[in-house]
């Protein structure tokens, strides 16, 4: 009697379908779960928004409404006398979707002698990439913002970014400056504290700071955001190797700038991913213009949106690190 020997790991049954519709419930739940668990990690900038979901057939607009703070009622009341009253105004602010998407292409000799299941792996790749997409979406919104300060020189003040230098570093006296302004314009916290997005680089020279509480010796530490790392001065900082660092045009000479985003409550509205604005798309062997089986393909659409919708309520400050002269744009 003889035996065949055979690795059952190269049979996918996830390829069990003739057309994307075609996959099973199950299969396709599976699929849309991975690319999901890879996106949200990256969607740093996006947690802080004020969520809107897309409606199905709902038009290209998303709408977000900011509510007017009503003056302080000084003027004592009369007896017997109704006051004239307040008018409580409501200001629209309207966004307009854009798609976002790509895919990968799978060829069936790679099916048939890979060992790892393809689907998979693609899927996960293409959830990271998704997720940078659209974090790098709300984090160009953001980082457009009117309200900005500049790490001074040491003890030199600089009033553009052209003029910072190395010594420019975030600061914690920067920091009370940006969240006192926060303050001034009586911006509301997000539990409790305002939030700072800053790059790894900066973080590393802002860590050292006496006063810093990393987020595990937080009371509450499972209460912490995609990427804290601490908090200081009434502030909370979350890291992003994906928040935006300039170099060349407009910068000093050979040194990258660092934005750091200081962030209220309801400073900006974005377009809620999960629940109909992500999709993962998969292709089987034999779709479309492929006579021979030859090519599947897996992919990712998304409909996305930010909007700044209070500029007192995000600051944005520029500063240098210690790696500065090394760093490249993103």
């Amino acid at each position: 009697m003889s035996y065949i020997a055979m690795n059952l790991r190269l049979f996918d049954v996830s390829f069990n379908a003739t057309t994307d519709s075609g996959l099973s419930a199950e299969n396709k739940t599976f699929y849309e779960k991975v690319l999901l668990k890879a996106t949200k990690p990256n969607l740093v900038h996006n947690q802080f928004g004020q969520k809107r979901r897309i409606p199905k057939r709902g038009g290209k607009s998303i709408e977000w409404r900011r509510f007017s703070t009503l003056p302080k009622a000084t003027t004592a009341l009369t007896e017997g006398v109704t006051p004239t009253g307040q008018k409580y105004s409501v200001t629209t602010v309207t966004g307009t979707v854009s798609q976002y998407g790509d895919y990968v292409g799978i060829t069936d000799m790679v099916d048939m002698t890979a060992i790892d299941n393809n689907i998979v792996e693609v899927t996960e790749a293409l959830g990271n990439q998704a997720g940078l997409t659209l974090d790098t979406v709300t984090r160009n919104e953001l980082v457009a913002g009117t309200n900005v300060m500049y790490a001074p020189a040491g003890d030199t003040a600089v009033n553009s970014r052209a003029n910072l230098t190395a010594n420019s570093l975030l600061t914690v006296p920067l920091v009370y400056k940006a969240v006192n302004l926060l303050k001034r314009m009586n911006v509301p916290k997000i539990n409790g504290d305002y939030v700072c997005i800053l790059h790894p680089d900066v973080g590393t020279d802002f860590q050292l700071s006496d006063g810093w509480i990393e987020a595990h010796k937080y009371a509450t530490p499972e209460n912490i955001y995609q990427g804290e790392i601490g908090k200081i001065a009434g502030c909370r900082f979350v890291e992003s190797s994906e928040a935006v660092i300039w170099k060349g045009t407009g910068c000093p000479t050979g040194l990258a700038v660092y934005g750091c985003i200081f962030l209220g409550a309801d400073a900006y509205g974005v377009v809620e991913i999960e629940g109909g604005g992500l999709e993962h798309i998969f292709k089987p062997l034999g779709s479309g213009d492929d006579p021979l089986n030859q090519r599947c393909t897996a992919g990712w659409k998304a409909t996305s949106a930010c909007k700044r919708l209070a500029e007192e309520r995000i600051v944005r400050v520029e500063c240098c690190s210690s790696n500065s002269a090394n760093a490249t744009a993103n």
